[in-house]
């Protein structure tokens, strides 16, 4: 996908913000016409420091589809362990027809222990939480595209299960896998994913290169090839403009088509056009 213009997308975590602020932030971006799409994040409350408001991400997100137009809009990535497959895909065709079809299927295998103790869900040991999280790739999938779908499998079961409608895009939603893990992550990124999202704080812009070659190698055991997969890069809003415009040329330059820009709380008005100023010399 490296021959088209770069995506640029925004990410405001629904983190200590009220819904009139949200609501302005993405009224605002979808009327400016710079940003491609606009995310949400999946927690009940930060990863880190103290605990303070955090929205229901689905929610959210049905809310923000109805009162914008043009943005595609996703969660960066749904937890597979907060909700039933079958659930989210029923969630998926809902908020598909309320945006007209803007929805990016964000799905990823969940993480965070404390969170998970806390509201007494299981997040399993990593093989039978990427176990899960592989079934929910097939059932999601099954669902939005198929009529009927049965499913008998070691974490979920499903009988001649049916959804209500269709989506509005078809065959089905584009599916963005987030993680980087190349023993499960990539594997199944090569497998469903419409778009990765690569996000690794811990390592320089330019070891994207690396990552995609693993991952063009296991697309091509299965005969696809990895231009097939859009790929975006999550970076979070830095101190100055200027080293996000450096940051985000540098993931560019090493096979990103889409940079995503996380910006956290205090929001004010000019937020989100600030990501726009520094990202506009790259468009």
């Amino acid at each position: 996908m490296g021959d088209t213009a770069p995506k640029f997308s925004f990410k405001a975590a629904p983190i200590d913000i009220s819904w009139e602020q949200m609501s302005q932030i993405w009224r605002a971006a979808d009327e400016d016409g710079f940003f491609t799409g606009g995310w949400l994040l999946d927690h009940f409350y930060p990863s880190r420091g103290p605990i303070v408001p955090t929205w229901e991400a689905w929610t959210l997100l049905a809310s923000l589809a109805a009162i914008t137009s043009r943005l595609r809009l996703g969660v960066m990535v749904s937890s597979n362990t907060f909700r039933h497959p079958a659930l989210l895909a029923h969630m998926a065709a809902s908020v598909d027809e309320i945006s007209s079809g803007r929805l990016e299927l964000g799905l990823g295998a969940g993480w965070n222990q404390a969170e998970h103790d806390a509201f007494g869900i299981d997040l399993g040991d990593a093989p039978t939480r990427w176990g899960r999280f592989a079934e929910a790739l097939e059932i999601v999938d099954g669902l939005l595209t198929q009529d009927s779908y049965s499913f008998e499998g070691d974490h979920f079961t499903l009988s001649d299960a049916r959804l209500a409608h269709a989506t509005v895009q078809q065959p089905r939603p584009p599916f963005v896998i987030g993680g980087i893990g190349p023993k499960r992550t990539l594997p199944l990124v090569a497998k469903w994913a419409d778009h990765w999202n690569y996000f690794n704080p811990t390592e320089p812009p330019e070891v994207l290169a690396d990552y995609k070659a693993r991952l063009a190698g296991m697309c091509a055991e299965l005969g696809r090839d990895v231009g097939e997969i859009e790929v975006s890069a999550q970076l979070r809003m830095p101190e100055s403009r200027e080293e996000l415009t450096d940051l985000a040329g540098r993931f560019l330059a090493a096979g990103a088509d889409h940079i995503v820009v996380t910006a956290f709380a205090p929001f004010d008005d000019e937020t989100v056009p600030r990501i726009a100023e520094a990202l506009a010399p790259l468009a």
